[in-house]
């Protein structure tokens, strides 16, 4: 528990992740997530005089993170910029940082907006696997995630638009919808300018969400995640949109099974 005295100056320098208005994630309409569920969810720190917390992710493997490339770019940073903090349901009350030896952002990534949105972090050791820190299962190839099912993205962003995650800073979650990437794009061209011959949602973009409940600022590179035959399977990473929670503007993951083959270049599958 930190003292009074650090807490105070924290709350005092807590303030939203830079970056573009369209990086997202956070949670608007949702509630505390119980403290024993996604286990997999983790904060990644960056060093601004404190360890702050600038994005989510996911354990997937003992020693590896996904999260979102624009999380740890386009400026390049060594890994002693960055800390990863496992599953903590108030943040900076029961820090354990784990430093990170190796970023990896998808070699294509250049924008949020034009996709492979994605990066892995290589741990320093191997973390321990126990009921309160586990791994999310990566979908297979063959997964769709078809429209409306109903899925779950969680994180410590904002809870509205410019409205930041109040202490104790708890860990949130909210039960979004999957909606066909045909039907997204049309939603985000409404009140644009913008060609309907132009995709603004790319075929590697998973979308998620409506109207009261979605992903916000403050904390992308966040799992989606769907329950599938009984298993929890990682479905998205959040990577951008529009607003929070507004009509016609679902929130915009990276699809996960888009990314397998290059996930498994550098993370190694089965236990």
């Amino acid at each position: 528990m930190l003292h009074l005295l650090a807490l105070a100056l924290l709350l005092s320098l807590v303030s939203a992740a830079p970056g573009q208005a369209l990086q997202r994630a956070g949670i608007v309409g949702g509630q505390e997530a119980p403290g024993s569920r996604w286990p997999w969810q983790v904060s990644l720190r960056v060093s601004r005089r404190y360890w702050r917390h600038h994005c989510g992710g996911s354990l997937i493997h003992p020693q590896w993170v996904l999260t979102a490339a624009h999380c740890v770019g386009p400026e390049v940073h060594g890994p002693s910029y960055f800390r990863v903090q496992l599953r903590e349901q108030h943040l900076y009350y029961q820090d354990q940082l784990l430093p990170i030896s190796r970023i990896i952002p998808h070699p294509n990534y250049y924008s949020v907006k034009n996709g492979a949105d994605i990066a892995l972090l290589e741990l320093d050791k191997l973390v321990n696997i126990s009921w309160h820190v586990q791994l999310v299962t990566l979908p297979p190839e063959s997964e769709t995630f078809p429209p409306g099912t109903q899925c779950w993205v969680t994180g410590w962003g904002n809870v509205d638009n410019g409205r930041r995650l109040p202490p104790p800073f708890p860990l949130k979650q909210v039960k979004v919808p999957v909606v066909e990437n045909s039907v997204c794009d049309r939603k985000y061209h409404s009140g644009l300018s913008t060609g309907d011959n132009v995709s603004i949602v790319q075929e590697d973009n998973l979308c998620a969400g409506d109207s009261g409940r979605d992903s916000c600022q403050g904390d992308s590179g966040g799992p989606l995640v769907c329950k599938v035959n009984g298993t929890w399977l990682q479905a998205g990473v959040v990577s951008w949109g529009d607003g929070c929670a507004k009509p016609n503007r679902p929130g915009i993951y990276t699809r996960v099974t888009s990314y397998l083959d290059w996930i498994h270049q550098y993370v190694p599958q089965g236990p």
